[in-house]
């Protein structure tokens, strides 16, 4: 009964599963948020963008190309699975709304769903820039 040896082994096989589940649940959700982050500076750039077009038309396709171009500098953004909508906001016609939706379904993240509680798989952002005047 005195004898300690293997104690520290134990001990790791009670601890050692739950700490390397909320170890992974962590790197999980810095993945996930690093995913909101990236969708929500692709819609900032978008709406930035779009400060140069002089129609609702116009300004819809800076907000794509846009979107196009710098998309492939965030690596956790799958292009494929990206939309963008971009109009004259309903509520202000001074106002233009920039939208990003990414169905982040496929993603790594979703790996382990059953294990941790996920987050919602559709990550929906927008910006939204004032036309002319201040």
């Amino acid at each position: 009964m005195r004898d300690r040896s293997g104690l520290a082994a134990i001990e790791f096989a009670i601890v050692g599963p739950l700490f390397f589940i909320v170890l992974l649940g962590v790197l999980i959700f810095a993945i996930y948020f690093g995913t909101v982050h990236s969708v929500q500076q692709i819609a900032a750039e978008a709406a930035r963008a779009t400060v140069q077009g002089l129609t609702e038309a116009e300004r819809a396709a800076l907000a794509k190309n846009q979107v196009t171009s710098i998309v492939g500098s965030y690596p956790l953004i799958d292009p494929n699975y990206l939309t963008v909508s971009a109009a004259t906001s309903p509520g202000d016609a001074n106002l233009f709304n920039v939208s990003i939706s990414y169905d982040a379904s496929r993603s790594i993240v979703f790996a382990f769903e059953g294990l941790i509680p996920m987050p919602p798989k559709t990550i929906a952002r927008s910006a939204v820039v004032r036309r002319g005047g201040y």
